[in-house]
């Protein structure tokens, strides 16, 4: 068996799933909040071969075989905050989420603080979906009152207070699952807590932690290194073809 032939398959295999992640971090690098995806590489051990053809069948392998293996990840590293001029654009400085409510009752969680006010007043945020605000949404005054959000999340109309935007952290965020629209959905073991002291900036937005320009440097690695794994296997196929041909 030729394991160089299928060392090189596998590396394929890694660098399609590193070219998928990078795709889909220059799709979503305009999405605000979004995290951008990353890729490990290590290798793994499959199998090996004898190097002395006069061992015995079954005796201890003298050379192990390994694979590269990938495994998909996300970077939670802050985004730029990106000044706006809206009054309804929060950017969060520091750890958290906002908390959304999605049409099928979901609770997901996002770093997107683009929200606006439907027509009965309530505070939504991109798409429409309902924005929590201490575990129960937040209705303001009117569309034409200014409306004042202070860093502790607390949101002021005419001098009164209206409510007040939850910010919530996670023990582990890493354990938190990834959704379209740069949201995330939090597992039962990894429930939210309330940020005691948020830090929220009114009139900004935090942008993604994509950098363009990284990602497509990364394209050009991954090409190149698909070209030279291509050639392995196709000059392992030829030098099958070869032996095969003297043998008759």
């Amino acid at each position: 068996m030729n394991i160089g032939l299928y060392q090189s398959a596998s590396a394929l295999s890694a660098l399609e799933r590193w070219q998928d992640v990078v795709a889909q971090n220059i799709t979503s690098g305009q999405v605000s909040g979004y995290r951008k995806r990353t890729v490990e590489f290590s290798t793994q051990p499959a199998g090996g071969w004898q190097l002395d053809p006069n061992a015995q069948a079954g005796a201890d392998l003298s050379q192990e075989a390994l694979f590269p293996k990938a495994t998909n990840g996300i970077s939670f590293t802050p985004g730029e905050a990106q000044p706006t001029g809206r009054d309804l654009d929060v950017a969060i400085q520091g750890p958290g989420y906002f908390q959304v409510q999605m049409p099928d009752g979901t609770t997901t969680y996002t770093r997107a603080g683009e929200f606006s006010a439907r027509a009965d007043h309530s505070l939504v945020c991109a798409g429409g979906l309902v924005m929590n605000g201490q575990g129960s949404p937040i209705t303001l005054q009117s569309d034409t009152a200014k409306v004042t959000i202070n860093p502790d999340g607390s949101i002021v109309q005419n001098g009164a207070p209206v409510g007040r935007i939850g910010v919530f952290k996670f023990a582990d965020e890493s354990a938190l699952t990834p959704i379209a629209g740069g949201m995330f959905v939090a597992k039962t073991d990894n429930p939210p807590e309330p940020l005691s002291k948020p830090i929220l900036t009114q009139g900004s937005l935090e942008g993604s932690n994509v950098a363009p320009l990284r990602e497509m440097v990364n394209l050009v690695l991954i090409s190149r290194a698909y070209d030279a794994n291509q050639r392995v296997i196709t000059n392992a196929d030829e030098q099958m073809q070869k032996e095969l041909d003297a043998l008759g």
